[in-house]
């Protein structure tokens, strides 16, 4: 989808005139501000960069040594989506896989890996961070309860919790909680706040709870190439989108169509939804001729896993990913319900 009105208006109103650099103009001042009262973090520090992968890797590499490893699911999105940018930005450090439902790693997973880290010392690599997708890449998000059992893991073994935050807004939308409790009060000690996917243009936060970490993050965040001169065109975005509740109103919205998706794909036959519906996205199984009707009709998504060869006589079943947005309508679930039934 394109960007939210409100997003696209306030970058608009920062284009007069003229202001500081780099993040010292008075748009980003306030972005930073509103982030602070937002999560209840007055000491917090924020940092905004274009993309996720950029967020990810830059607070990775604050948390976690070139000798280190990092701990998290294998097909988070650190793992399966970012070209090795963790492993380069961290200097090498290396990415430790744990399974678990709906891309969620139990507590008990964590724990385990933890403890049986580095039997033979320095002939291993050693205990460095600990990073969790809120929602997760298959659509499931983690309870307040998890990330705070995760993050008390970590800490006892000197370790930070990192937390990839695309979906945050639809998660703290769905668990009706606040998103202090969703952060740092449930050990998590930086955040990366996306909003790229919820309505804006390109801009995503990196939130670090602890201060002393926050100087090597604006060297890293130089070096590599996310310090822009315009900045106030990225914070305006970001003040926009948190700016009286829009960030949650978008992704309650997208929580809300995709939930109306996934009642209305359980009532057809021949498909079925197969993940834990926790934010805006599905996965779906269909009959081949389903999915060529809807494709015919205009509808776009990516297909899930190795697909079948779509113009070849198998009829399935085709696996296939659906997100909704902040601009998804009835009319469009509907229709695509209505095609998908035939």
């Amino acid at each position: 989808s394109g960007a939210a009105p409100e997003i696209l208006e306030a970058v608009a109103r920062v284009n007069d005139g003229y202001t500081r650099g780099y993040g010292a103009d008075e748009t980003s001042e306030r972005a930073e501000e509103m982030v602070r009262e937002i999560f209840e973090a007055p000491s917090a520090r924020v940092f905004t960069v274009a993309t996720g992968t950029a967020a990810n890797a830059l607070a990775l590499a604050c948390l976690c040594p070139p000798w280190g490893t990092v701990y998290c699911h294998d097909v988070s999105h650190v793992e399966v989506d970012e070209c090795g940018a963790p492993e380069f930005f961290t200097g090498g450090a290396k990415l430790t896989l744990l399974d678990g439902a709906h891309a969620t790693m139990r507590p008990e997973a964590v724990a385990h890996a933890a403890e049986t880290a580095a039997p033979v010392g320095v002939h291993n690599v050693q205990n460095g961070a600990v990073s969790v997708s809120q929602a997760t890449e298959l659509g499931a998000a983690y309870t307040v309860d998890d990330v705070t059992e995760i993050g008390a893991i970590a800490r006892r073994h000197g370790m930070g919790l990192h937390m990839d935050g695309t979906r945050f807004a639809n998660a703290v939308s769905r668990m009706n909680v606040t998103p202090a409790e969703m952060s740092w009060k449930a050990g998590v000690d930086i955040l990366c706040l996306g909003a790229t996917k919820n309505g804006a243009l390109a801009a995503e936060t990196v939130i670090i709870f602890d201060e002393a970490r926050a100087w090597e993050f604006e060297l890293r965040r130089k070096r590599g190439g996310h310090l822009f001169s315009k900045m106030r065109f990225v914070s305006a975005q970001v003040e926009a989108y948190l700016r009286d509740g829009l960030w949650l109103r978008l992704a309650g919205h997208a929580n809300r169509m995709a939930d109306r998706l996934a009642d209305g794909i359980r009532q057809i036959e021949g498909a079925e939804v197969t993940n834990q519906v926790d934010a805006n996205m599905l996965f779906v199984t269909m009959r081949l001729e389903q999915h060529r009707r809807l494709k015919a009709a205009g509808a776009q998504y990516y297909p899930a896993g190795v697909p079948l060869d779509e113009n070849g006589p198998n009829d399935g079943p085709w696996t296939a990913r659906l997100v909704t947005s902040f601009a998804t309508t009835e009319v469009d679930v509907d229709r695509f319900l209505e095609v998908m039934a035939g």
